[in-house]
């Protein structure tokens, strides 16, 4: 009689650990699906990197950008800016 309730103890546990695993929170389809929302997830992020990365490079160009722009607008054209003197060295 105890070894008959042994075997349906291990009977019951064997039958309850193969609904968890295809049935229960840590199921192979649901393992499965939460894979597929991560990829998904990941390769919005990499949408949103590169966006991130393409607003930075603009806001840097428009920072630097007037600045390169005021340095040419110098050197090739010889503009000044407002109370300011120009000193024209003339090499040889």
């Amino acid at each position: 009689m105890g070894s008959r309730s042994v075997m349906l103890s291990l009977i019951a546990l064997l039958v309850i650990l193969h609904a968890q695993l295809w049935l229960g929170r840590g199921s192979i389809s649901n393992v499965a699906q939460l894979h597929a929302q991560l990829k998904m997830q990941a390769q919005l992020n990499q949408k949103a990197v590169q966006a991130n990365q393409q607003l930075a490079a603009e806001v840097r160009d428009l920072k630097e950008g007037l600045e390169m722009i005021e340095e040419k607008a110098r050197m090739e054209l010889g503009m000044i800016k407002i109370n300011e003197i120009y000193v024209q060295i003339a090499r040889r």
